[in-house]
């Protein structure tokens, strides 16, 4: 099966393409299964990416190899080597090593932590070589498979920005692959900054001054302060507040505590500035207390992407519609951003419907996967026969 169609001809193919691909069921939950059960925490991937290249190894794939900081990569080697279309899906979860990473199968959900986030992407990787194999699809280009290796958290997307930095092929276009949402479609990056406000209470700390405290009350105020700083509706702007950790038990003054939070918005010069303020807002408390409050910035995403009617876009979206899917767009602060800083065009797609996202009970629904799997290689059929390249 040739991608050399016309988009009409790709859109009318799309339901048989999802029955078929329903047949590759059994496989796709096989790699789910022993993909999610390896735990793969940011900067402890290396057990699972030896499991991709060795799936990758046992499809007969001979350009296949492990770069300089871990990502697992395999080329589906094209007819026209000389342009290629990356999918990248991040290989690294939330859930540390210690947490038992069980999968369990059941009638139409799949459940286990971090299977929709991103144990489904990585699986799916593993799967494609056969899928297009046995469906008979070949490509002009090259199709580069990714897991990425340091993408999460202080990860800073590590891994990608690695390779499309130092990787010598030419990428027409990149597809990011999430295990969720199915009608996920982000074209575009929000600005973002993303660190830690850490608060420590000196050992020589003089408890009988007034106004004494613990780190938590103290990170409490900072909360506080933060909170009462303006946003603007326009350019759009938030800051979450992630989670805030500190303190070891009941009786115990707590000596240390941490807010992680991160910085959105659709102006980097708002977001710059807003970092500014949260970091005199450390600068002050830290003086009024005593305690010790630094701001620490460890990743940033600049905003930008492809338009809403560029080919890209607007055939991902034909795709989704055609298979009955509503396209919901968002911008994104996931890997997009990294071919964004490459001025690549790209998308993010989701796979699948999924529950109780970054719990341990994580899970995904097995039924809608064939429908997931038919939008994403349809779109690479339509990058690979020229119908999302902006002229």
């Amino acid at each position: 099966m040739s991608t050399d169609i016309g988009k009409g001809e790709l859109l009318r193919s799309l339901p048989g393409l999802a029955k078929e691909i329903a047949k590759y069921r059994e496989m796709i939950l096989a790699n789910l299964v022993m993909v999610g059960e390896i735990p793969a925490p940011t900067f402890g991937e290396k057990e699972r990416i030896a499991f991709l290249m060795q799936r990758f190894s046992e499809c007969g794939l001979h350009n296949c190899s492990v770069d300089e900081v871990g990502n697992g990569v395999g080329v589906i080697d094209g007819e026209e080597p000389e342009r290629s279309i990356l999918l990248v899906a991040h290989a690294d979860t939330i859930f540390a090593d210690t947490v038992d990473h069980t999968v369990t199968v059941a009638t139409d959900a799949v459940t286990g932590p971090g299977v929709a986030d991103n144990s489904l992407g990585v699986a799916l990787l593993a799967s494609l070589p056969t899928l297009l194999e046995g469906l008979g699809i070949r490509l002009k280009s090259d199709l580069i498979l990714l897991g990425g290796v340091q993408s999460l958290g202080r990860g800073n997307l590590k891994g990608l920005r690695f390779f499309l930095a130092n990787n010598p092929m030419p990428i027409q276009a990149g597809v990011c692959i999430e295990g969720v949402p199915l009608e996920r479609l982000s074209y575009s990056s929000i600005g973002m900054l993303r660190g830690e406000v850490s608060c420590a209470v000196p050992v020589e700390y003089d408890w009988s001054r007034f106004g004494a405290t613990s780190a938590i009350v103290t990170l409490n105020e900072i909360v506080t302060k933060i909170l009462e700083i303006p946003l603007p509706r326009r350019p759009k702007t938030n800051i979450f507040m992630g989670s805030i950790a500190g303190g070891t038990s009941f009786n115990t003054i707590a000596r240390n505590a941490v807010l992680r939070f991160e910085i959105r918005s659709e102006s980097a010069e708002i977001a710059h500035h807003i970092w500014g303020q949260i970091d005199d807002i450390a600068s002050e408390v830290s003086s009024q207390s005593g305690a010790d409050v630094a701001v620490d910035i460890f990743a940033r995403r600049e905003p930008g992407g492809v338009h809403f009617r560029h080919p890209l876009a607007t055939t991902a979206r034909e795709i989704m519609r055609k298979l009955g899917l509503q396209p919901r767009t968002a911008p994104s602060t996931s890997e997009l951003s990294a071919f964004i800083d490459r001025s690549i065009p790209a998308i993010t797609v989701g796979i699948t419907e999924g529950e109780n996202l970054n719990e341990e009970s994580e899970s995904i629904k097995i039924s809608t996967i064939a429908t997931g799997v038919a939008q994403l290689l349809a779109i690479i059929r339509a990058i690979d026969g020229g119908h999302c390249h902006e002229h």
